[in-house]
């Protein structure tokens, strides 16, 4: 098969192109049949370098996927195509605008970088949620919020976006950046004091179009650091979001923005001790519970509503310690099901969690001397069975 003609090279703003189907070959992806499509030519950039392909449909019909091998690109679609049919395709432009924002704003940023510090970019993963880039050298939050300000500058400067096709010679007298060797013809996209790095995505014409750059998050990774950001309209629908969770918040808490973190860590540190409070009281209801049985029962079964695990170990482990049969706790409700741990010093208390795994479907195991688990059935139930 010959190699696509990649219209996107050519164009990154055109959206409707027509062309020749050479071949449509039907295929099982996911358990669902569908129909591999090479076109002569094509618009939709592939599934490459680290980016998300593009969306869009070919006679009306929706293009599920685009993958590249070689030269070769082919569209997964959920109906066929006929071979040698001309076809007419739209390019879903929001999809490819975006994407193009979110790239050419990663050069910046990595360009900068680079020059700043002299880290590679060394791996790049362009999703339709977020932009992730991870350098081979640690950067502060305070050196990467600096770079953050300074993208943001050559995006105000509005700087021309040049794509080029060096000859070798011309390739072996330029200093670019390169995640990987490339075969054959390389792409350079240039960002002039910037950036000149080798890309075969589409890019914006200029600078000023990627809108914004916002840094997401900045977490160390394999030596390094993973930095998430996102440019322009995506950049502005995170903020839109967050915007609605800050105003929820500071209308719940009855707080105000420069005031919110300090609400949140009052209310955390009291839920925290009441928490405390709570446990210590259970465990003193326990204890007195466990007080009122009497001495001379063998076998002992508790059911209590939000008891926490330790509190559940240690009264077992004192039920244990009195009682001469099997003793166990219950924690939990009809409706979601209970958590239990059931205890012995003179039985084998895995013959309770197999009679309740068999006959209730209940998860969990243990040593003969104490089991534990989860078991979603009604107390009258198990009490029963038990």
């Amino acid at each position: 098969m010959k190699q696509t003609i990649k219209l996107y090279d050519l164009d990154a703003y055109a959206t409707e192109f027509s062309a020749t189907v050479l071949s449509c070959e039907e295929a099982q992806v996911e358990g669902q049949n569908v129909y591999q499509v090479i076109l002569d030519q094509t618009l939709f950039f592939p599934e490459e370098g680290g980016q998300s392909p593009d969306k869009g449909t070919i006679n009306n019909i929706q293009v599920l996927d685009v993958q590249i091998q070689g030269e070769v690109i082919t569209h997964t679609l959920e109906e066929p195509l006929e071979v040698g049919a001309v076809v007419q395709a739209v390019i879903d432009w929001k999809h490819r605008f975006s994407n193009m924002q979110q790239h050419s704003g990663e050069h910046i940023f990595s360009g900068l970088v680079n020059k700043k510090f002299g880290y590679d970019n060394v791996g790049f993963h362009l999703s339709d949620q977020v932009v992730t880039m991870d350098f081979n050298g640690v950067i502060t939050a305070k050196e990467a919020a600096d770079i953050e300000y300074a993208a943001n500058e050559v995006i105000i400067r509005n700087l021309p976006v040049q794509v080029t096709f060096p000859s070798k010679e011309e390739l072996s007298d330029l200093n670019y950046r390169s995640k990987i060797e490339i075969d054959g013809q390389v792409r350079i996209v240039t960002i002039e004091d910037v950036d000149v790095c080798a890309c075969c995505a589409p890019h914006v014409k200029k600078t000023g179009e990627i809108g914004m750059l916002k840094i997401l998050n900045i977490q160390n990774y394999k030596g390094g650091v993973r930095i998430s950001i996102l440019c322009g309209f995506r950049a502005l629908e995170e903020y839109r979001r967050k915007t609605v969770v800050l105003s929820e918040l500071m209308s719940s808490l009855s707080a105000n923005q420069d005031s919110l973190v300090e609400a949140v860590t009052k209310l955390k540190n009291m839920n925290q001790s009441l928490k405390a409070e709570l446990a210590d009281t259970k465990k003193e209801y326990m204890e007195a519970k466990l007080r009122e049985i009497p001495k001379d029962q063998e076998n002992v079964y508790l059911f209590e509503s939000n008891l926490d695990p330790q509190v559940m170990r240690t009264s077992v482990n004192q039920l244990v310690s009195e009682h001469s049969g099997i003793c166990g706790i219950f924690t939990g409700d009809d409706e979601e099901g209970y958590r239990y741990i059931i205890g012995s010093s003179t039985q084998d208390t895995r013959t309770v969690a197999t009679i309740l795994k068999d006959k209730l479907g209940a998860k969990g195991g243990g040593s003969t001397a104490m089991v534990q688990g989860s078991v979603v059935a009604k107390r009258e139930t198990i009490e029963a069975l038990l």
